[in-house]
């Protein structure tokens, strides 16, 4: 066996502890994000800058160099000091725990500090012994700054209504009062248990007055300083004036919220209250997060312009639980509102944290999100509502998926390069006249296959002319060979993700026919043709790859990498239509799609 066939026999076997030990720091470059990956032991053996800059450290690499983390301290999000050793990552290597979207507290040797949300995983090698973890973390302080945010302002609006210089109470329907602030408790000189609960008629010395009240709000009208005189627990009279409006449900009075001053302040306290409202109403709308609130059983009773924008809806005022058309879990099975973190929240009189979801809007688009519902109560305890806040995590997801999709399409380039190798080495040595021409011929074809590579970096700038990138992607697999290979198709200049997307197909389909298709032997032809028809919304570009003389072709027991990479290219990248036909006389591949203005 020659040395190229034992070293693609060893690589098509390494585990993936070794596969990411072989692809080099430079690789875990390329993770959008902060990784490191450690050994059986815990000695840290790579990472990558962004997981430095967090850390903000060097740490050192092997035995008896940093363990576990690079992190100069750990706590726990409660502030709890947690050693290294009893981390997540050291419970990964110890019991094979998956850690998913854990979050710690890391401190560098500056002292400052931020919440890390971690993914950690063991990797083993195929006998299942665990061999290392690699550890994926982020910076999400900010989410947690705007929790302790809203967090905030719902204190804020509680001490508003309790603490406020003005008399407030909250009238039922029925006349009942349900709630009195401190200012109008003292105002009148009763205490809570001997007001509320009570009949508003019991406080009023003129009846007609109270009635005329009750009949406006009734009616929907709203009461701007209506003047009235209250009895005092003392027997004296207090003249105040009352602003007050009526909540309605279903065409139906549910409660009055009554403001009741002295006249004497009565504009002062009026100007005040109103700015107060209107001031606390622009900071909720300000929030670039969704916000609503709900009362206590669980009935929308405010939302912020991004509640709309994430629903993709104009939820109403009275609709049960959530702002959101749809819901389902994080694994995409069907999530009812009256299921949902808010009405958990209300039922169980509890904060619910750490629980992902995704709404659906009424276009059929979905976001993933956070929510953080927190109920809110009165002065006695008692739940009166809450309010919820809903985090798009949208590119966060995004963000992982790219992640895993880039550790795949390493492990798969590193295998094929390998077996691509393997093919030029054997079909070289079969021509050469003798040792030192194959020697030239196969390094000469070996560079061409590097400028291949190289322009999977190269489209990154500019337009393309197609036959031009067709050429170079092809010619450095093949060689030169115009009696064996047709590149044809009227000309066209693609953008750079277009042609991204098409050095990665084209060079699959030449990494696969080099290794089993028709430019395996010296007898297989290679056609690659392409039509161009214009359509409303652009042109239509399809593109037809036939190979012919080759070996016979059957259809494999199930789809590989490489399918299902340039599948993703062209259906999910490009949004066309990719089919693959394993026909006996040679592979037929045929995909299109649309080039528009912005991407021709």
């Amino acid at each position: 066996m020659s040395n190229v066939e034992e070293l693609a026999r060893d690589t098509i076997t390494l585990s993936e502890y070794d596969s990411l030990l072989s692809i080099g720091t430079s690789a875990l470059e390329a993770i959008p994000g902060a990784v490191y990956l450690c050994d059986r032991e815990g000695w840290l053996v790579r990472y990558n800058s962004e997981a430095a800059g967090l850390w903000g450290r060097t740490p050192a690499l092997g035995q008896n160099g940093d363990r576990f983390c690079g992190s100069h301290r750990l706590f726990l999000t409660d502030g709890t000091p947690l050693a290294l050793e009893d981390g997540p990552t050291a419970s990964a290597l110890n019991g094979d725990v998956v850690t998913r979207n854990q979050e710690v507290i890391i401190q560098r040797p500056d002292g400052s500090r931020f919440v890390a949300l971690m993914n950690i995983r063991a990797l083993k090698d195929r006998g299942g012994a665990i061999q290392g973890a690699i550890n994926c973390f982020q910076d999400v302080t900010a989410h947690h700054a705007v929790a302790e945010e809203l967090r905030r302002k719902s204190a804020d609006l509680e001490d508003f209504f309790e603490n406020s210089a003005v008399g407030l109470h909250i009238v039922s329907g029925e006349g009942i009062i349900l709630r009195a602030n401190k200012a109008e408790l003292a105002l009148l000189g009763y205490s809570a248990q001997e007001y509320i609960g009570r009949h508003i008629t019991e406080f009023h010395v003129d009846a007609p007055v109270i009635g005329d009240i009750l009949d406006k709000l009734s009616c929907g009208d709203c009461l701007d300083s209506y003047p009235a005189r209250l009895k005092a627990k003392d027997g004296s009279i207090k003249h105040v004036a009352i602003t007050s409006n009526g909540r309605f449900e279903d065409g139906k009075l549910f409660n009055t919220r009554c403001f009741t001053i002295d006249v004497t302040v009565a504009q002062q306290m009026e100007n005040q209250v109103r700015e107060s409202e209107r001031h606390m109403r622009n900071l909720l709308e300000a929030l670039p997060a969704a916000v609503y609130t709900t009362d206590a059983e669980g009935c929308i009773t405010f939302y912020n312009r991004a509640a709309v924008e994430l629903s993709g809806r104009t939820p109403e005022l009275g609709d049960m639980w959530c702002v959101t058309w749809k819901l389902f879990n994080n694994d995409e099975s069907p999530l009812s509102h009256d299921e949902c973190p808010m009405a958990v929240a209300l039922k169980e009189n509890r904060s619910v944290r750490g629980v992902e979801a995704i709404a659906e809007r009424p276009d059929g688009s979905r976001v993933p999100f956070i929510p953080y519902p927190t109920p809110l109560h009165d002065a006695e305890g008692n739940l009166v509502g809450a309010i919820n806040m809903l985090v798009d995590i949208t590119e966060r997801k995004q963000a992982e998926n790219r992640q895993k999709t880039l550790i795949d399409e390493l492990n798969h380039r590193v295998k094929n390069t390998l077996a691509t190798v393997q093919s030029l080495a054997a079909q070289t040595a079969r021509n050469a006249e003798d040792a030192k021409d194959g020697y030239y011929r196969f390094e000469a074809r070996l560079l061409a296959l590097s400028r291949a590579h190289d322009l999977l970096t190269r489209r990154h700038w500019g337009h393309t002319p197609l036959d031009a990138l067709a050429h170079e992607v092809l010619i450095p697999v093949f060689g030169h060979e115009p009696n064996r290979i047709k590149i044809e198709g009227p000309s066209i200049d693609v953008s750079t993700r277009v042609a991204l997307n098409l050095t990665m197909t084209l060079n699959e389909l030449a990494i696969n026919t080099l290794k089993y298709g028709a430019m395996s032997v010296e007898t297989g032809t290679l056609s690659v043709t392409w039509t161009l028809q214009p359509q409303s919304s652009g042109t239509l570009l399809t593109l037809d790859w036939r190979e012919q003389g080759g070996p016979s072709v059957s259809q494999p027991k199930r789809e590989g990498l490489g399918s299902r990479l340039m599948k993703r290219c062209i259906e999910r990248d490009l949004a066309g239509k990719f089919d693959l036909v394993f026909a006996p006389s040679g592979v037929f591949c045929r995909f299109s799609f649309l080039i528009g203005a912005a991407g021709a």
